[in-house]
C-alpha cells in the first residue's frame, strides 16, 4: 500500500481551497486550438448535409409556380449539391490534421478553396448528365464557397466550446458536487480509524487522495471507461467505510468497453447520486448496481440505485445536465443519455461509441 499523504499540507493548499464556496476554481491549463475541420462526427455530418438541402429548398422556391415545379428544382439541386457537400466533408475530414497546422487564416481560406472546388465539382457532375445547359461555373464555384463558409463558422463554434478553456469551465462545475462534508465526513472516519483499524485507515486515505488528485488535475478531452470505473470505485470505498452494509454495491463489468472514451470526472457524480439519493435518506440503505457492457460497436454504461424510503430529498438535476452536457460535447449525437425512475428505482443509461 502506498503511504498515505502529507493531509497537513495537502488539506490546506489544494482540498480545502477548492471547495470552499465562493472560492475560484483550479486554474485551467493553458488554452489550445481545436481544429475546426473536425467533419468526421456523424452529428456534424448530419447537420451540414440538413442545412444544404435546406437550402436548397429554399432556392428552389424561387420561380416555382407550383409544387411539381418545386420537387423537380428540388430534386435537381439535391443531385449537384449533396455529393458536392459529401466531397468537401471527406476531404475536410482526410485534411484535417495539416489544415489544423495552419495559422486561423489560412484555415478559412482554406475551407473557402474547397468549398468553391465543391461547387465546380457539383456543376460538372450536373453538367456531364446533360442537366446544366449552359454550366454555370462561376455562380457554382460562388454558392460553394458561401456555404462552405456558413459551415466552417458553424465548425469554428464547436470547436470553440472543445476547447481546453471551456473543459475546464465544465469540469469546475462538477468539481463543486464532491461536498465539502463529503471531505469532512472522511476525515472523520478515518480519524476513528486510526487506532482500532490503521490499515484501514490509511486505505481510506489513500482513496481519499486519489479520488481529489484526479479531481483538481487539468482536464483532459477525454479519458478511459477502465480509469473512470477505478475512480468511481475508490469512491465507493470511502462511502462504504461511512455507511457499512448501508451501502450494498453490485459491479457487473465487461472488459471490452474499458477502452471507450468519457469526458474526466462523468461517472463519479452519477455514483454520487445514487449514494445521496438512495442511500443517505434510507434507514435501512439502498442497492447500487453499476453495469457495462459492449454491444457491438455501442458501449452501455448502467447507474441503478433503489430509493427504499422514497426518492429521498429531490435535486435540483444539475449534475445530470453537466454530465450530458459534456458528454454531448464529446460525442455528439453518436451518444445516449437517458435516466428513468420506476417501481422505486432510479437509472441512468448512457451509451457512447466504443
Amino acid at each position: 500500500m502506498k503511504p498515505v499523504p502529507d493531509l497537513k499540507n495537502f488539506g490546506e493548499s489544494t482540498l480545502l481551497g477548492s471547495f470552499i464556496p465562493g472560492d475560484e476554481a483550479p486554474s485551467s491549463p493553458p488554452s489550445g486550438r481545436a481544429s475546426i475541420f473536425d467533419a468526421c462526427q456523424v452529428g456534424v455530418v448530419l447537420r451540414a448535409v440538413l442545412f444544404v438541402e435546406l437550402v436548397a429548398s429554399v432556392a428552389a422556391m424561387f420561380g416555382a409556380s407550383h409544387v411539381g415545379e418545386w420537387l423537380l428544382r428540388f430534386a435537381l439541386l439535391t443531385g449537384g449539391m449533396l455529393p458536392a457537400t459529401l466531397a468537401w466533408l471527406i476531404a475536410a475530414c482526410a485534411l484535417k490534421t495539416r489544415l489544423n497546422r495552419l495559422a486561423p487564416g489560412y484555415q478559412w481560406l482554406s475551407g473557402i478553396l474547397l468549398g468553391a472546388a465543391a461547387g465546380l465539382y457539383g456543376c460538372g457532375a450536373l453538367t456531364l448528365m446533360e442537366v446544366l445547359q449552359p454550366a454555370p461555373w462561376w455562380a457554382s464555384a460562388a454558392a460553394g464557397a458561401l456555404l462552405s463558409a456558413v459551415v466552417l463558422a458553424g465548425l469554428f463554434w464547436r470547436a470553440k466550446a472543445r476547447t481546453p478553456t471551456a473543459i475546464a469551465a465544465r469540469l469546475a462545475e462538477l468539481q463543486s458536487r464532491i461536498r465539502p462534508h463529503f471531505l469532512f465526513n472522511t476525515l472523520n472516519s478515518a480519524i476513528a480509524l486510526v487506532r482500532a483499524e490503521p490499515a484501514k485507515a490509511e486505505a481510506v486515505l489513500e482513496d481519499l487522495s486519489e479520488l481529489f488528485r484526479h479531481a483538481l488535475a487539468d482536464p483532459a478531452e477525454s479519458v478511459t471507461l477502465g480509469q473512470e470505473i477505478t475512480l468511481a470505485q475508490r469512491y465507493l470505498a470511502i462511502e462504504q467505510v461511512r455507511f457499512g452494509e448501508r451501502l450494498q454495491v453490485q459491479w457487473s463489468l465487461d472488459p471490452d468497453a474499458d477502452q471507450a472514451k468519457l469526458p474526466p470526472l462523468l461517472l463519479q457524480p452519477l455514483v454520487e447520486n445514487a449514494v445521496k439519493h438512495g442511500v443517505e435518506p434510507s434507514a435501512t440503505g439502498a442497492q447500487l448496481k453499476i453495469s457495462t457492457a459492449r454491444r457491438g460497436s455501442t458501449v452501455v454504461i448502467k447507474v441503478t440505485n433503489s430509493t427504499p424510503a422514497g426518492v429521498g430529498e429531490r435535486g435540483h438535476g444539475l449534475a445530470l445536465a453537466n454530465v450530458r452536457e459534456r458528454l454531448a460535447l464529446l460525442h455528439d449525437v453518436e451518444a445516449q443519455f437517458k435516466t428513468v425512475f420506476k417501481d422505486g428505482v432510479f437509472q441512468v443509461r448512457l451509451e457512447i461509441p466504443a
